[in-house]
Formats: C-alpha cells, structure tokens, sequence
C-alpha cells in the first residue's frame, strides 16, 4: 500500500488511518485498556436493555429514554472502535471513501443525538418535580415516541451536510489522516480545496444544536432547584434531588469530556498530536462505558432487575 505525497495529483482511492504518529511503538499496549472499556460498554449497555426489557415495572418513559441512550452508545461504540482495535493491533490502516464519510456521519449525529437525549431526560426530571401530578399525563409513552421521532430527525438532518460538504471536496495529495477516526477536519485538511464553508457549517451547527441543549438543561435544573428549595417536609429535598443525580452524573461525563476535546483542538499547537487523538478515542469510549454503570448503580429499579437476572442466570 502506498502513501501519496505532498505533491502528488493522482487522485486518492481511500484513507490511512495513522493512529498516535509520535507512539508506533507502544500503540500495541494502549489496545488493552481500550479492548476492556470497548466490552464493558458494551455489556453494560447490553444488560441494561435486557433488564429494561425483561422488567415490566421499567415500562415507564423514563427507561425508555434510558434505553435510547444505551443504543445511541452502542452505535457510536460499534462505529469507532473495532476500526481502532484493527489499527493498532492488525496494522489495518486502510478505510474506503464511503466507509469513511459514513463513520463521519454517525459520530457528527449520534453525538448531537445524544446531548438532545439528555435534554429530554432533563425536562422529564423538570415535570417530575416541578409538576408531579401533571407528571403521567405530560410524560407519556406517546410523548417519548414523539421525542425519539425529533431527536434522530433533527441531528440527522443537521449532520448530513458534513460528510457531503467533505466527500465533494478534491482529494488528490497526502491520503494520511493523523487520527484514529474519520473526523472532519482531520479529513478535509487533505483536500486541495478550501475546506472553509465545511469548518463554518460544523462549528454554527456544532455550537447552535449543543449550546442550545445545553442551555435548556441548565434552565431546567434551574426550575428543579428552585422548585426543591421551597419544600418543607423534611427529607423530600434530598429526595426529590436524589433523581436528578443519575442524569447530572451523565451529563457531567459527556459535557466533560467533549469540553475537554474542544479545548484542546482550540490549542492544538500547544497540545501534543496524540494526546488530541486519545482523547476523541475516548470520548467515544468512556460515555458509553459509565452511563448504564451509574444508572445501574443509583437506581434500585434496575439493580433489582439485575438481580433477577442474575437469579434466572444461576
């Protein structure tokens, strides 16, 4: 296989996937970690949908939202890590055009797709505290449907324009992306064209769909807690929080993380190429892996559901 140089104009026929450039050496190391983190994702997300489907008191929207969570996390797991395995452990660099754009697609969508869902998560946490009895008439099966239909469609639509905008770009020097994954500024800096109206889609859409989530979880939690502090029995404070915790934890990992990965791109000449790349690894890997941990750990519903399982299993 060769890599094109720099001055070549022969058109290129597929990408080279480069992972950490700097640390060839010990890349064969760093696949253990991410092999355990890439099966506890995707056991825990697993199980958690098992559980969800096996325990009829888990009917409800709130673990519907949950399962869709679970099967965003699996997706985007599927998605970037078996290449990344492959690379570092069988040296199989090579991915074709389409297969490249597709993985470009899922990350952009599935990601946005993700913080909405948390955004739905959020304002059923605000009915559930704010307006209790109007709870199970707002917060319906149909109302969850209804959301599931707007949360694919939305960032679907917003993320098509991506891979588009990138896959018509002329791509006819270097064929080496020094990254582990198809991201879109990693590819498109190969093209001899200006990427420039591909940078501008993603940052507006990036920074609109994301801010936007965001600031309406924030608002929420803002109504919760004011909400909280006007209660008077004693102990329903904590409580009423209590249910929040899961879904803030969740927030906290994924806000995290992805804060990280921008700032980090934002100072990418301070910041040493592959510490850039394992951290959209990981942002891919880490989420996925927690997000069922800390509901299963935090919610007795699903640890008795666990348990059964367990029981059925012995």
């Amino acid at each position: 296989m060769v890599l094109l140089s720099n001055s070549s104009a022969v058109p290129v026929s597929e990408f080279l996937l480069i992972c950490f450039p700097n640390y060839q050496t010990w890349q064969h190391w760093l696949s253990l970690p991410l092999s355990l983190l890439f099966l506890l994702a995707m056991g825990a997300n697993a199980t958690l949908l098992v559980i969800i489907r096996m325990e009829a008191s888990l009917h409800e929207p709130m673990y519907y939202l949950l399962c869709l969570l679970s099967l965003l996390d699996i997706v985007l797991c599927l998605t970037v890590i078996p290449k990344v395995l492959a690379i570092l452990w069988f040296d199989f660099r090579a991915i074709s055009f389409s297969a490249c754009f597709l993985q470009m697609f899922i990350m952009n969508s599935f990601l946005s797709m993700e913080s909405c869902t948390f955004m739905v998560m959020a304002y059923d946490r605000y009915v559930a505290i704010c307006h209790p009895l109007r709870y199970p008439s707002i917060i319906t099966d149909q109302f969850v449907a209804k959301a599931g239909v707007f949360i694919v469609a939305r960032n679907a639509l917003l993320a098509v324009p991506i891979p588009i905008l990138a896959s018509r770009l002329r791509y006819c020097g270097k064929n080496v992306i020094e990254n582990c994954i198809c991201a879109n500024l990693s590819v498109s800096r190969l093209s001899c064209d200006s990427f420039t109206l591909n940078r501008i889609y993603q940052f507006v859409v990036g920074w609109t769909s994301l801010g936007s989530d965001f600031i309406l979880i924030f608002l929420s939690y803002i109504f919760i807690l004011r909400a909280v502090l006007r209660f008077k029995a004693e102990g329903a404070a904590i409580k009423a929080l209590s249910t929040c915790g899961s879904h803030f934890i969740l927030i906290l990992f994924f806000s995290t993380i992805l804060l990280v990965v921008v700032l980090t791109n934002v100072a990418r000449k301070r910041v040493p190429m592959d510490i850039l790349i394992l951290l959209n690894v990981l942002h891919h890997l880490i989420p996925p892996a927690l997000n069922p941990i800390v509901y299963g750990v935090r919610t007795k519903e699903i640890k008795q559901g666990i348990q059964k399982l367990l029981q059925q299993g012995i």
